[in-house]
């Protein structure tokens, strides 16, 4: 029971991972429509530490992450992003699993095809894609190249900034017996805000609800965030916070930091 628990444990994993982008303002999961700028550089580099206790079962999970950017236009960027990842599933102290190593590669393009400038209103999307380099036999990876894409919708204002996503995953995977137990469509929504506490100091929330793999689930896990950014310059930011299941399917508690250098 508990190895069949283990092996249902791995998907959700990899569907936290896969949905912590990456590429969104962090520590923020849902993503803007903010672009570099043509010719110009953002290098991002985030860390993750989740627990969990369900059924017995208490999973420790953690991600190293850099995100390159590169500006090819002014509306759109370039994204390649590369995790470390690792997680250690106990029942009542004793492992039964344990594994690190790097995950799948993913690569994304940002485009914000249409700006209302008056209104402070923008709408991007993000076609993505990524390749098997994490190794699935040990919940690292898809096992195969999966894809997807994101719309995004950013409303700015003076006291800050609001952000919409709707997200669709296609997951491949590369195990037959995950295949044949897990889903392969993944939808994802989630709402934002932004609010300027002070001139380099932001305050972030963010809520959201995704897809649970596991095939005839009713549930889908939902998250609530919070937590703040301050910019020690104009081009280099620090960040934190703290994001919270909201139901049995979720991750109980994330901690989440990270910094952000654009040149």
């Amino acid at each position: 029971m508990a190895m069949s628990l283990f092996r249902l444990s791995i998907p959700v994993l990899l569907l936290v991972f896969s949905f912590s982008p990456l590429f969104a303002a962090h520590p923020l999961v849902t993503d803007d429509t903010g672009t570099q700028g043509v010719g110009r550089f953002q290098l991002e580099v985030t860390g993750e530490l989740g627990d969990d206790e369900e059924g017995g079962l208490k999973e420790t999970t953690g991600e190293a992450s850099a995100a390159l950017s590169y500006g090819i236009a002014d509306n759109v960027d370039l994204v390649l992003s590369m995790p470390f990842m690792w997680y250690r599933i106990k029942e009542n102290g004793l492992v039964l699993a344990e594994e690190d190593g790097p995950g799948d590669l993913a690569f994304e393009v940002k485009w914000r095809f249409f700006e209302y400038e008056d209104r402070g209103l923008s709408i991007a999307f993000k076609p993505g894609l990524t390749l098997p380099t994490g190794d699935d036999n040990k919940g690292l990876g898809n096992g195969k190249v999966s894809g997807g894409g994101t719309l995004i919708v950013s409303k700015e204002g003076v006291l800050g900034a609001l952000h919409l996503n709707l997200a669709y995953t296609r997951n491949e995977y590369g195990l037959q017996e995950d295949a044949l137990l897990f889903r392969n469509d993944i939808w994802q929504t989630s709402f934002a805000g932004q609010i300027n506490i002070t001139a380099d100091m932001t305050g972030v929330w963010d809520i959201g609800l995704h897809t649970n793999p596991e095939k005839g689930a009713e549930q889908h896990p939902a998250f609530m965030l919070g937590g703040l950014i301050y910019s020690v310059t104009e081009d280099f930011d620090v960040d934190a916070g703290v994001k919270w299941g909201l139901n049995d399917q979720e991750t109980d508690t994330t901690w989440l930091t990270g910094i952000a250098l654009r040149f």
